[in-house]
């Protein structure tokens, strides 16, 4: 590598002159860059090495590129680089947490370290006994003790080197996690932050992620001859500019073009949310209408993708009359924003539709944090007399008491929470910061996956609508996202009767008896099934819990149509979620069917879908076409 850095400096310099010594010296410098280059990748992958000068030229001008974009990038970015990684995830101060509690594990105990050193030449043993006589494995290669899906590519068992090395990692990666399990003599909370550093430490550390340790790279580098390695840094500098990470083909869609394309009309709208309204697509409604709530962490679209898997396409087609709001992001305007605002804007976007539909009730969905906002919104409802504006209340993966809210409360010591108000501009956070760490809760899917395949592999963006959806970032205002994490989920408020006023009103969700259909995710990382579960025990009216297949997003987002995942149903009265599963009843398929029911259960009839019922009609004065303006601002 010094001979490659060295070359590119000397090109600044040389590259004058095409004619005379400069031309010799250039030619040579190319040859020599060549040459390193192919030597890094060459001994790993003999049978490929190339000997051919036009190989060697080709080589060399992928080096020669190489050098040129970082040497481009540090001069454009002096001074900017380390905010830019910043953003995209700070894998350096998990590794400083592991270290500073490293001395809890017992690695360096001699019994442990005479375990893992018999437990690796038993490992070594095993591996080095499927290539036995120099023969090596056929078809899907070695038959290997331990398996992970990052190294489930054939030419990782095909070469005993290879096999070695993710075999051996795989071991130290699973001991290293038994010791943070199993670590004595720190609290719960520091407990937990041991557990999540070693695992994003050892996740990092991974094989996959290094080109001179990574088969399947290697092979590539040496057939595209480095033309990945350039495609790869071009993918890096281009997510260090924006200070985000590329999940999929940004210019593959367009809001109203293919995604977000369920007509309707924006009918309201305040500095802080648009209300959109649906085209009607059957000659009756139900009489009630629904209000969703989705969270302003991310953008409503989440619900309406695509035809095939909106739930707000779907649900206007089983007869409701669906309005949505559309959270604006925050910007400078919105630096006193807090909860108290959220909850008044559920409340304004309830009382529009009342009145607009002249109806006494809504049905209510809030998803995430919106849900958690629509808790509290039903419970100063009650404390004022009102809560018959609400007839039902659906949560999707939805949490009022956050003890067992996951992974997310490693992100909430004093330390972060103080990081996270330095990193605010101008009251709001850039919602970039929030991406990065939504992503490190499953770094190997959200970080590593796309490391190895954007930037080693040089592999194109593939044209994912949810991936797109998942890098659409919104801004948070600074002092609810401030109030939220430290009166939630670090103190858990909500749960504690009147220890929190909302909008001038003591808040107890003990109060609220709306019938409520509570939805989780098996598999939910951000909102924990045991966690959402709590909201149950803090209700006085009738509910309906439903554990459905997958995790925060396809736990929901799961058509009818796609026939896939399942969900479970208990209809006794267990106490706990444990009770609920060992009792409960698995379904194939879809929950939204089994809503629908529940919701028609909640409902007064049906009336004709004209008037109001269609936005935009005569005499219906709206502002703009769905998905509206808000959904785009940055």
């Amino acid at each position: 590598m010094t001979c490659i850095v060295e070359a590119a400096q000397r090109l600044g310099t040389r590259m004058t002159s095409e004619t005379g010594t400069d031309s010799i010296v250039f030619e040579d410098l190319l040859r020599q860059q060549g040459e390193a280059f192919r030597a890094m990748f060459a001994p790993l992958a003999p049978s490929m090495a190339a000997t051919d000068p036009t190989e060697i030229q080709h080589w060399a001008m992928s080096a020669a590129k190489l050098q040129k974009m970082w040497l481009d990038f540090s001069a454009e970015q002096a001074g900017h680089v380390e905010p830019l990684l910043a953003r995209m995830g700070d894998i350096g101060k998990w590794t400083q947490t592991f270290f500073s509690m490293a001395g809890q594990l017992p690695i360096a105990q001699a019994e442990t370290q005479a375990k893992l050193w018999n437990d690796s030449m038993a490992l070594w043993s095993t591996v080095m006994g499927q290539f036995a006589g120099g023969a090596r494995p056929d078809g899907e290669g070695a038959e290997l003790p331990r398996k992970d899906r990052r190294f489930s590519d054939k030419r990782w068992r095909e070469q005993p080197a290879f096999a070695l090395i993710h075999q051996t990692y795989l071991l130290l990666a699973e001991r290293l996690q038994q010791m943070a399990d199993e670590a004595q003599g720190l609290s719960p909370e520091r407990k937990e932050q041991l557990r999540f550093a070693t695992k994003v430490v050892t996740d990092a550390l991974s094989p996959a992620n290094f080109p001179l340790t990574n088969p399947v790279v290697i092979e590539r580098t040496m057939e595209t001859r480095g033309e990945n390695l350039v495609k790869g840094v071009e993918h890096l500098l281009n997510d260090l500019r924006k200070g985000q990470l590329t999940h999929t083909d940004p210019a593959a869609f367009e809001l109203g073009r293919n995604i977000a394309v369920t007509p309707g009309k924006v009918v309201y709208e305040t500095p802080l949310f648009q209300l959109i309204q649906y085209t009607p697509t059957t000659d009756e409604v139900f009489e009630t209408p629904l209000v969703i709530f989705p969270p302003w962490i991310n953008r409503f679209y989440i619900l309406d993708l695509n035809p095939q898997k909106s739930f707000i396409r779907w649900a206007v087609a089983q007869g409701l009359t669906v309005f949505v709001v559309s959270w604006k992001s925050a910007d400078a305007s919105m630096a006193d924003i807090v909860w108290d605002d959220y909850v008044r804007a559920q409340i304004e976007a309830i009382d529009h539709v009342r009145q607009r539909l002249k109806v006494p009730a809504v049905h209510t969905i809030g998803y995430c944090v919106a849900g958690t906002t629509l808790a509290a919104t039903l419970a100063v409802l009650a404390r004022r007399d009102e809560a018959d504006k609400v007839a039902s209340a659906t949560f999707f993966t939805a949490q009022v008491d956050f003890e067992d809210a996951g992974d997310l409360r490693n992100f909430i010591d004093d330390s972060q929470l103080k990081m996270l108000e330095s990193l605010s501009t101008d009251g709001y956070l850039d919602g970039r910061y929030m991406a990065a760490t939504f992503n490190a809760l499953r770094g190997t899917d959200l970080i590593w996956n796309y490391v190895v395949n954007n930037y080693l592999l040089g592999s194109e963006y593939p044209a994912f609508d949810l991936l797109h959806w998942n890098g659409d970032t919104t801004n948070l205002p600074t002092r609810w996202h401030q109030a939220y994490l430290c009166d939630l989920y670090r103190d858990n408020r909500l749960v504690m009767p009147d220890a929190l006023t909302v909008d001038g009103t003591p808040v107890d969700l003990r109060r609220i008896a709306t019938p409520c259909y509570i939805q989780a995710g098996r598999e939910d990382h951000i909102a924990p099934p045991q966690s959402v579960w709590k909201l149950t025990r803090h209700l006085s009216g009738s509910w309906k819990f439903v554990l459905a297949g997958s995790g925060h997003i396809a736990g929901v987002v799961n058509p009818p149509e796609s026939g896939k995942y399942q969900y479970w149903l208990n209809p006794a009265s267990p106490a706990t979620l444990d009770e609920f599963v060992a009792g409960a009843k698995e379904t194939k398929g879809s929950w939204w069917p089994d809503w629908i029911e529940w919701i028609a259960g909640q409902s007064d009839g049906k009336v004709r879908a004209t008037g109001r019922r269609n936005p935009g009609g005569k005499g219906d004065k709206v502002i703009e076409d769905a998905p509206g303006r808000y959904v785009r601002s940055r």
